[in-house]
């Protein structure tokens, strides 16, 4: 019987699948997170979506009226600081609202948890969520995952990552702690198949898939399926030496994520999934074939509204690409117009040429042609840019009228990028985004966007303001 569910966490890589395999099942589904433009660009029947900041839920207490379902997929690994008090205090926002609502069951994605006195600030962060939630009187499912094995996935990306950039791989003394990996495929039936199976008080289940690894096993099993050899020598130094420095240089996955992540991986964290495969039965895919069936995936990442689904971006994708794009930008706040600002963005290459900078732009091109690299000149006269269009070396890819501009980066460089204008109304204020996505290539790609970043941010925060305010006079003159 179809459910009203409402997803919070809906934007990241487990929420998105989630709530498509939801809309499949013609549930009606409220999809909420602080960003949801790409869930809203898949238009997937029966779901609607939010833009909810937890840390100010005002809008929370309104969503949960009616729901049947509420599964709570949020983490805090990204923010970097004191995440454990982050997440204590976000669970705290979602029991409140629930506590003055109708919902019937919540559904928590926790992790496998190790023996107390050996936690990591990420498993102390989830136990913590998991007491906080319960403590709305609503039956929780509380279902602990170990080891991922999906696209986004950051504990499959950064094995992935180390595996295609570095030529020895040398990681600390927890790669032969054991865990039971699990493929994203058996978690997303098992929390879709938890909705016919209703809990009637507080519960925990743990998911596993149908081999005990260890670390180095699980590298091994991925050099063995990728095609990629490379020596690996475990090394006796503690995990709290691994800096987030260090992460930017070999992996694409943020570096806050990663080392909290990897700082839970020290202990053996072990499922036993009895009970949970006594409840929801299925077939169990392996290591090795769900690292396939995910690199297959990641074959398709560009083939997306975010690259406007463009045939050349797809083209230049790697493998060797990382999945995660490195971002890079500034956001100003204006009272100019929509139009004019949308105006002003369109005459990119034209007499502003790129509103800020342009002797670093000018300076950039030179070294392409020192490199052999011959780059296209100049833009269409009209005053607007259509989907196909060059300006310069790059591509105009999306138009979205007063919304977006995206152009696809085509100098010469280690890895796939693209320049985004966003536009969005605040009411008596309007917002322009102007922002750099990159996939590096390997460890040449890590190390051109470190060192391109000062670049960047001066570049884009004059760019903005730039363009807000030609925008603004453009606002004046017509009004």
């Amino acid at each position: 019987m179809p459910q009203r569910i409402l997803v919070l966490g809906a934007s990241g890589y487990i929420g998105q699948h989630l709530t498509t395999a939801l809309s499949q099942r013609g549930h009606q589904v409220l999809a909420a997170a602080r960003n949801t433009d790409r869930l809203q660009k898949l238009a997937l029947p029966g779901v609607t979506c939010h833009n909810v900041d937890l840390n100010w839920p005002k809008a929370l207490p309104a969503l949960l009226e009616e729901v049947d379902t509420l599964y709570y997929l949020v983490h805090s690994m990204g923010e970097g600081g004191d995440f454990i008090a982050h997440e204590r205090q976000v669970a705290l926002n979602v029991r409140d609202a629930l506590l003055q609502t109708p919902v019937k069951q919540v559904i928590f994605l926790s992790s496998l948890q190790a023996p107390e006195s050996e936690q990591s600030d990420h498993l102390r962060a989830r136990q913590l969520t998991a007491d906080t939630l319960r403590g709305a009187n609503i039956p929780v499912t509380e279902l602990r995952a170990g080891i991922i094995v999906g696209a986004g996935s950051a504990a499959f990306e950064v094995m992935r990552d180390m595996v295609y950039n570095l030529p020895v791989l040398t990681p600390p003394r927890w790669v032969r702690s054991r865990t039971t990996p699990i493929a994203l495929e058996n978690l997303l039936h098992y929390l879709v198949a938890l909705l016919d199976h209703p809990a009637e008080q507080h519960r925990g289940l743990e998911a596993a898939g149908p081999e005990v690894l260890s670390y180095q096993q699980q590298f091994e099993h991925f050099m063995r399926v990728s095609g990629r050899r490379r020596w690996l020598i475990p090394i006796p130094f503690p995990t709290r030496w691994i800096s987030v420095w260090f992460l930017n240089v070999i992996t694409s996955v943020p570096p806050t994520t990663a080392k909290a992540l990897i700082q839970g991986l020290k202990h053996d964290l072990l499922a036993d999934d009895r009970e949970l495969r006594v409840l929801i039965p299925q077939d169990l895919i392996r290591f090795d074939d769900a690292v396939r069936n995910t690199l297959k995936e990641e074959e398709q990442l560009v083939n997306s509204s975010d690259w406007g689904y463009d045939a050349q971006a797809f083209a230049r994708w790697r493998p060797e690409y990382g999945y995660y794009p490195k971002q890079a930008g500034c956001t100003v706040k204006t009272s100019a117009s929509l139009e004019a600002l949308w105006e002003v963005v369109n005459q990119i290459g034209g007499k502003e040429r790129y509103f800020f900078g342009n002797l670093l732009w000018q300076t950039r091109g030179t070294m392409d042609l020192l490199v052999g690299h011959r780059l296209a000149k100049g833009r269409p006269a009209r005053p607007y840019l259509e989907v196909g269009d060059a300006v310069d070396s790059w591509k105009v890819i999306i138009v979205e009228p007063e919304k977006q501009l995206a152009l696809l980066f085509g100098m010469k460089a280690p890895g796939l990028g693209r320049l985004c204008f966003t536009l969005k109304d605040k009411g008596d204020r309007r917002e322009l985004d102007v922002r750099a996505w990159w996939h590096p290539h390997g460890m040449p790609g890590l190390f051109y966007w470190l060192f391109m970043i000062p670049a960047h941010l001066f570049i884009f925060r004059g760019m903005a303001k730039r363009i807000a305010q030609l925008a603004e006079q453009k606002t004046k003159i017509t009004h």
